[in-house]
């Protein structure tokens, strides 16, 4: 459905109810003519939004623009769910540095490289199953989501058996208009409670794992309040699957939509490195704008004035196609070098498991080319759902052959 264009000076965003892997060409109008835009948010107001890719860069770097600001208040947002004030995303900036800072350890070079083996194991296992099936096979359930929940499971220490009680929360949490207020705050309260009983068994039974390291930093170092550690532990579980899982399958389908994208990778596997870069560059991963920031006094950007306690919002998927940065930039050039995308963010919330998402993406595309050369959609892209009510933009299903 397409919506209206503007009210007053203002235009109503979002401009369409996308839920696939294209983006309005108003983006584009934008990013020619009016890059800084004021525009009409479906809650809260009217706010300033930032399409260019050096424009998004300098902004979402720069402290005078705060997410904590407008945190817990009624400010111009995408989603009808104020922005949590004890959220990572909403805390000041030095207690969001301090949990970064702890989480950081575990996502440092080292760390995944480590891991990297186990990763590619766990692609082969699920790609096992799904050859011993045989076609069709639906990528979502099969080797999309599962990968991501299986190592950030691992590395938690919690079961994958689990998995099914912090999905309900992951699902509550990323939904934009699928569920009821009441309804998410159910899922909250279902998850805290069964956080409570982790949280018990590892202060019994201490561990090595990621949430060990968590409590003993809550209960013995005193780096941690008790709030801390339960929004760490939801933020890793939720963060650490939902957007690769999205990832993963909207690629995939990318490589699929055009076969000779996928025969590349087949013939080059070398290159899968450098083409999972271009693939999120041009595969958006949110279904509208990012957090809301406030201005806490007056800035310019863009030769556009932005006073003090106006909100600014950012599409980070309208910036890598930035034709200024990235030549060609509607294209899927699979070899791009250089490719300096925004799709992890940029600045002091650039995304913490960046680096881990890359390598089990890599995995998951990499351990399919080798293996099934002759893969193919089972079906025709219009026949393809993607979820809908949702804060990323991610497949029900994706139905292959080969």
């Amino acid at each position: 459905m397409e919506h209206p264009v503007t009210a007053g000076s203002c235009r109503f965003y979002p401009f369409s109810d996308r839920t696939d892997l294209n983006i309005d060409p108003t983006y584009g109008e934008l990013r020619s003519k009016e890059p800084v835009a004021r525009v009409r948010m479906p809650y809260g107001g009217d706010a300033w939004l930032v399409t260019r890719h050096a424009d998004a860069k300098k902004a979402l770097s720069d402290p005078r623009l705060s997410i904590a600001a407008g945190a817990g208040r009624d400010v111009p947002r995408a989603s009808p769910r104020l922005q949590e004030p004890d959220g990572l995303m909403g805390l000041p900036p030095d207690a969001h540095a301090r949990l970064r800072r702890l989480v950081a350890t575990a996502f440092t070079p080292k760390r995944v490289r480590d891991i990297a083996p186990r990763v590619v194991q766990l692609a082969d296992q699920l790609l096992d199953d799904v050859v011993e099936t045989g076609p069709p096979a639906d990528l979502v359930q099969q080797l999309a989501l599962p990968l991501p929940v299986m190592i950030i499971c691992e590395m938690m220490g919690i079961g994958y058996d689990e998995q099914h009680l912090f999905r309900a929360f992951s699902d509550a949490l990323m939904s934009s208009t699928r569920y009821t207020a009441d309804q998410v705050d159910r899922a909250v309260e279902d998850f805290v409670e069964y956080l409570g009983g982790l949280l018990a068994q590892r202060r019994a039974h201490r561990t090595d794992d990621l949430l060990g390291a968590l409590v003993e930093a809550r209960d013995d170092g005193d780096r941690l309040t008790e709030d801390e550690l339960v929004m760490l532990t939801g933020g890793l579980l939720v963060g650490g699957h939902e957007t690769t899982a999205s990832q993963i399958a909207s690629q995939i389908f990318l490589l699929l939509r055009d076969r000779t994208r996928y025969d590349q990778l087949h013939a080059r596997p070398e290159l899968i490195p450098t083409a999972v870069e271009e693939l999120l560059r041009v595969a958006p991963l949110w279904a509208s704008v990012g957090p809301t920031r406030i201005a806490t006094e007056d800035l310019e950007l863009n030769g556009t004035t932005i006073r003090a306690g106006d909100a600014v919002v950012f599409s980070l998927a309208s910036a890598n196609q930035d034709d200024d940065v990235f030549a060609n930039a509607a294209d899927v050039v699979l070899d791009r070098d250089p490719n300096p995308h925004i799709a992890f963010g940029h600045g002091p919330h650039y995304c913490i498991g960046a680096s881990l998402a890359r390598l089990e993406i890599q995995a998951a595309i990499g351990t399919l080319a080798r293996r099934l050369p002759g893969l193919r959609l089972a079906v025709e892209e219009n026949e393809l759902e993607w979820n809908k009510g949702m804060m990323v933009r991610s497949l029900v299903s994706l139905p292959v052959t080969w």
